[in-house]
């Protein structure tokens, strides 16, 4: 069908030229007719075109050669001798034609609306060249046949490259030189900084305070509290060489002295030695258990099984914790008050310091929980550990080391546990302090101030935890008030 002539009387679909034979180009006549007239007869050059094109040109505007006048059907505007040339990439229009276009730009002429289809068909003037010769239409089928195999061509052409490029590959492989690792040059000496509050850092600061007790029964650990050799550590790490025993300490920097025993209190489970010859010594800081949380990170250092200079951490497991020193086979009198902790404690931690992750020592590890040995001393770690609060230990060294000798906080009873919660008081001590307060025997403590109370170990662990003249609020039954002020004794260990 025709586009819309713009100004035609009607637009009729029109019927396609007929096809003539295929003809071979003659040569262009010296005095042919004019072909820019209307209804001009065909030259030889025109039968040429036709013969090659296929069938005329609709009506189409030409850049460069004149355009069609819709009142003049089959005439052209323009100067003749202006001649568009068809471009080879635009050889067939949408028809099957090929194009005239401007011979300076290269132009393809395209199509116009408004131009009749019956005005005929326009050639190129007599005596124009043509660059190449016209191509007849493409038979139907034939693209999408050639299009297949060109895709198949590409495809082949793929699948070729491809595995050239894997033997390509495998080959340069196979080439390359093998890398080892024991070839490389040795990379130059790390040096740590170690961010503050790290593990790293916690070690670095707290080791060289921290010593190794030997001793014919056995070995611990301890925390140098002074420059010239003042040693705090656990009582039952001391406690074999009491009648005249060696005790040899071993330095972080190997260096070895002997020390001897200034003072201890098995009830509190501390002692103070002092080495022997020494000066200058770095020294533990001591932290403050009393503002301790649980979930706290902690280290602990010590020398587990003769382990010297073991590093461990976690965390603050459990506070308030009523411990029996040496287990189940300690008496009510070694009751600790015990921080428990997940790093790990073993035989040869004991007197080692539990420290926070500014350095500071906030416990005195102690005891450990193990299931598989009837004493707590003899097992391995299960990730349960004692500690005894620093705030405790520090007033108790200091004692020891002032006076050879420490004290105890006393409520002055003898307590058991009670069936249903509590401790039970069984016994008053004369004129001590829960005497002075009107605690009686039978009465049963339920709460030491804001500490709940469940058993008498718990009772004791509590009032190990305050300092002789501090004042404490009992409850006794469920809802009656006593004031308390503890009272003291002097520890005389045997």
């Amino acid at each position: 069908m025709t586009e819309n002539n713009h100004g035609a009387a009607e637009d009729k679909p029109q019927p396609e030229a007929p096809q003539p034979p295929q003809q071979t180009p003659t040569a262009v006549p010296s005095s042919p007719p004019s072909p820019w007239a209307a209804n001009a007869p065909a030259t030889p050059q025109q039968d040429a075109w036709q013969a090659s094109s296929g069938h005329a040109i609709p009506g189409f505007q030409q850049q460069g050669a004149g355009q069609p006048d819709p009142g003049q059907p089959g005439a052209l505007q323009g100067a003749p001798g202006q001649p568009g040339t068809p471009t080879p990439e635009h050889g067939n229009s949408e028809h099957g034609n090929p194009l005239l276009g401007n011979p300076q730009t290269a132009q393809m002429g395209t199509p116009q609306h408004g131009v009749p289809a019956q005005a005929g068909p326009y050639y190129a003037p007599p005596g124009t060249s043509y660059p190449y010769a016209p191509q007849p239409p493409k038979k139907a089928g034939r693209g999408k046949v050639v299009a297949g195999v060109a895709a198949l061509v590409l495809a082949v052409g793929a699948l070729s490259g491809g595995i050239g490029g894997y033997i390509g590959y495998q080959a340069a492989a196979d080439h390359q030189p093998v890398a080892n690792a024991l070839n490389a040059p040795k990379p130059a000496q790390q040096s740590s900084n170690a961010p503050a509050g790290s593990i790293e850092s916690v070690a670095q600061s707290v080791l060289p305070s921290v010593v190794q007790l030997q001793l014919a029964e056995g070995e611990g650990s301890g925390i140098v509290i002074s420059s010239d050799g003042s040693i705090l550590t656990n009582n039952h790490v001391v406690e074999g060489a009491a009648a005249s025993g060696q005790i040899k300490v071993v330095f972080q920097d190997g260096k070895t002295t002997t020390a001897t025993i200034v003072g201890r209190d098995p009830n509190s489970d501390l002692a103070v030695v002092k080495a022997a010859d020494v000066s200058g010594l770095p020294t533990a800081e001591l932290g403050n258990s009393g503002d301790l949380k649980v979930g706290q990170q902690v280290v602990a250092i010590g020398s587990p099984f003769d382990l010297q200079g073991t590093v461990t951490s976690g965390i603050v497991s459990s506070l308030n914790r009523p411990v029996r020193a040496g287990g189940e086979t300690g008496t009510q009198a070694s009751v600790l008050d015990a921080i428990q902790t997940d790093a790990a404690i073993n035989p040869g931690n004991s007197g080692g310091p539990l420290v926070n992750m500014q350095g500071q020592v906030i416990g005195i590890n102690s005891a450990i929980y193990s299931p598989n040995s009837t004493q707590q001393t003899q097992g391995g770690s299960v990730g349960i550990g004692f500690a005894i609060p620093i705030d405790q230990a520090r007033r108790t060294a200091k004692e020891i080391t002032d006076n050879g000798k420490a004290t105890q906080t006393v409520l002055g009873v003898s307590v058991k546990d009670n069936e249903s919660g509590g401790a039970v008081v069984s016994e008053v001590t004369a004129g001590g302090a829960a005497e002075k307060a009107g605690i009686k025997s039978g009465d049963v403590i339920t709460k030491f101030d804001d500490r709940k109370i469940d058993t008498s170990d718990a009772l004791v662990a509590a009032v190990r935890s305050k300092a002789p003249n501090d004042k404490v609020t009992l409850t006794v039954g469920d809802s009656q008030k006593v004031d308390v002020t503890l009272g003291s004794q002097v520890v005389e260990p045997k």
